[in-house]
């Protein structure tokens, strides 16, 4: 089935979309609707889907496109809700539930008939939040509903009624400045707290602070500090905290409003309020006295375990033999203060008597490196580029070699860049499935990347994979993380059960104290033969050669950047890299009719399985080239011996090995072969159709997926271990 993705950005929910359904073995395309109608329908033309999916899109689909085809647009609202701005008017209004529509594209917006619905509780959060973890499992739930009965004759979406009592919903506008406006003399806490949140990611909430206007974004609610309405009566953390008629909110960023319709920055709190550029690791003492005597400057001693003020972005916590270590960095970017604090934070726990340091991350975001906005508000971003990415390259050293503890990192939020690789420099990784991992750089203007990833992704994938991971720029989900070694667990997808699930496998790995001392042996012989063979400084200095040349010698990197930052959309086409139907190269053209194509996701990193995978597709395509029936007759047979050659040798080296699943994969093999024979059989009476070896082929694809890269894995952690 072809399924095409339409989304006006490649971000968030559309990568979720993208990875399930390449995991399931979809055919998956993405064209970007970016305005050019013209090219938008080419694009749809050029694929030919059997079904459009649009999961975040800002613009209408041309009647040209959802008359001719059938397009789901996923809607973030209750049953009858319509508008541009639902879930920013539920948060706003505090609804206790809300809820997903997969909607039937139609001439007026968000009422065609729906497809799906589902509904979740709403938490007190902001509207990023909300949308990465409830509005994002409650479309994929309502993706997987759709496609189970989308072939059926029997199935009839659902009209909207607003006559019918679960439709709560209604049509509304477009929420402006003016509905989302505080007035800090009459609003109370919670409600000025669900405007911050219901704006949180985009526009902000527009207000003024000393006569000029700033949007606010990132707020927490302060338990016990009080005030004038209105005013500033703390700062810490670069936060700054604002009185309320009946508490306090900490603010954690600003953006300022510009004259001419100019597009500020958004940067820490204190850095807007005090008009300052960022300068290099930003001492605490160099803020003190910017504000009046009334303002209390509040210390956070990160020596101390727990979360001492809403606002702190790393602490600790410490249970038993583990320490769990949080640094929730808004929208995951780390800036060259934020990694020298996560570093000197991580040193303190490293010396505590734990025999294991988790990296939790944040929710929402486990990281996603360096930080570009404070680099492009610096008064030099290059020379901040640089003090930054060797802030990221200090902080991953020292984990790796921290090795009197075991490290974890526990993944449940997305990881981009060197956000992904941070992850890879513990020991073990455990991952929430539903985790999105973006494990590149060359998409900010060709950036080559540090964070010793060059060391760190292909001794965990391979050579290959990972040099198909940083050129081909594409997300990868958890499931596939594990597939390919990148990851070692993928945990539930509940964020409550995935933190339990991971606090319960850390204290196994801990219980067994003689497992746990040949663990922490191993660990130190393996990087003592790593070093040996090439210094951790010999991979450090090759990729900041790579990066200096990025950050001084052009201009790449700092145009993207820029773009970035201000949200400039210079993307005139979708890139090919996501648009496989625009691909000129024909190793990677997409099937049209009757011809299959090996995709690099099912690369396994071994030259001679990846090879008999591969002539499989040749003699596929072979097969319904086929015009005479004794050319059909042959193929078959070549098929046939060839599938029946390759399993016999797989079979083998999965007894040889010991391999758990051998007998659930054997029996695979035999409904493949026995598939075969089937199409055999047809074939000689005549009754064959191509859909039979494009069935096989699907099964194929989903095999090698499924059932060979567990396998591949499982003899990649042999040898590891022989090792």
């Amino acid at each position: 089935m072809r399924i095409l993705l339409i989304s006006s950005a490649f971000s968030g929910l559309t990568q979720r979309f993208y990875t399930e359904l390449e995991d399931a073995g979809y055919t998956v395309s993405v064209e970007l609707h970016l305005g050019d109608m013209a090219a938008l329908i080419e694009g749809v033309s050029l694929f030919a889907p059997d079904l459009i999916l649009c999961p975040f899109l800002t613009r209408r689909l041309p009647k040209e496109i959802y008359e001719n085809y059938k397009c789901l647009i996923v809607h973030p609202g209750t049953k009858g809700d319509r508008g541009p701005s639902s879930l920013d008017w539920a948060i706003q209004a505090g609804e206790p539930e809300w809820g997903v529509s997969l909607l039937e594209a139609a001439e007026e917006m968000d009422a065609g008939p729906i497809w799906a619905h589902k509904t979740f509780p709403m938490r007190q959060a902001t509207k990023s939040s909300l949308f990465y973890r409830e509005v994002t499992q409650a479309a994929v739930d309502c993706l997987w509903e759709v496609l189970s009965y989308f072939d059926s004759p029997f199935f009839k979406p659902e009209q909207q009624d607003y006559s019918k009592p679960d439709y709560k919903g209604r049509l509304q506008p477009a929420m402006k400045q003016a509905d989302r406006a505080i007035n800090w003399k009459q609003h109370k806490t919670d409600d000025i707290l669900r405007r911050i949140n219901a704006a949180d990611g985009s526009p902000g909430v527009l207000d003024e602070l000393d006569g000029k206007p700033v949007f606010i974004f990132n707020a927490y609610k302060e338990s016990h500090l009080t005030g004038k309405a209105g005013e500033i009566i703390a700062t810490a953390n670069h936060a700054i905290c604002r009185a309320t008629v009946d508490g306090a909110i900490w603010i954690g960023h600003l953006k300022p409003k510009l004259e001419w319709g100019a597009t500020g920055i958004k940067l820490p709190a204190t850095f807007v309020t005090n008009g300052l550029k960022i300068k290099q690791a930003t001492a605490v003492s160099a803020l003190k006295g910017l504000f009046s005597k009334t303002v209390k400057w509040m210390e956070i001693d990160y020596t101390k375990p727990g979360r001492q003020l809403p606002c702190q972005e790393v602490w600790y916590e410490q249970e038993a033999d583990v320490a769990y270590l949080y640094f929730p960095f808004h929208n995951g970017a780390m800036s060259t203060e934020q990694c020298r604090l996560l570093l000197s934070v991580y040193r303190y726990v490293a010396i505590l008597p734990v025999k294991a340091i988790v990296l939790m991350g944040g929710e929402a975001c486990f990281s996603n490196g360096i930080h570009l906005n404070q680099i492009e508000a610096a008064g030099c971003p290059a020379d901040e580029s640089w003090l930054n990415i060797n802030a990221m390259d200090d902080l991953i050293y020292q984990i790796i070699t921290t090795l009197d503890k075991l490290t974890i990192s526990a993944v449940a939020g997305s990881a981009g860049a060197g956000g992904a690789i941070l992850a890879l420099a513990t020991d073990q990784v455990f991952a929430r499935e539903g985790a999105i991992f973006n494990p590149h750089y060359k998409n900010m203007g060709e950036l080559y990347g540090s964070e010793y990833w060059t060391y760190l992704l292909p001794k965990r994938v391979g050579k290959e994979m990972a040099d198909t991971l940083t050129e081909q720029r594409l997300p990868i989900s958890a499931k596939k993380a594990w597939r390919i070694g990148f990851i070692d667990r993928v945990l539930d997808k509940n964020h409550t059960i995935f933190a339990a699930q991971v606090k319960h496998l850390v204290n196994n790995l801990i219980a067994d104290s003689e497992a746990f001392r040949q663990c922490l042996i191993d660990k130190a012989n393996n990087r003592c033969h790593d070093e040996a063979l090439k210094p951790l400084a010999a991979y450090r200095k090759m990729e900041l050669t790579q990066m200096y040349a990025n950050f001084y010698g052009g201009e790449q990197y700092h145009t993207a950047r820029q773009a970035f930052v201000y949200k400039a959309c210079n993307v005139k086409a979708t890139p090919e890299n996501i648009a496989k139907h625009r691909q000129n190269n024909d190793d990677n053209k997409l099937s049209t009719g009757s011809s299959f194509v090996w995709q690099d996701y099912y690369q396994m990193g071994n030259d001679v399985v990846d090879r008999q995978h591969k002539e499989i597709f040749l003699l596929a395509n072979q097969l319904v080239s086929s015009v005479t029936n004794e050319a059909l007759r042959k193929n078959i047979e070549l098929i046939y011996q060839h599938v029946k050659a390759h399993f016999r040798t797989e079979e083998k080296r999965m007894q040889q090995s010991d391999y758990q699943n051998y007998k659930a994969h054997a029996q695979e093999h035999r409904a493949m072969l026995e598939k075969l024979a089937d199409i055999d059989h047809k074939i000689e009476n005549g009754l064959w159709k191509q859909s039979d070896i494009q069935d096989f082929m699907d099964k194929w694809g989903r095999h090698i997926v499924d059932s060979d890269m567990p396998f591949n894995f499982y003899i990649k952690k042999q040898y590891v271990e022989s090792i």
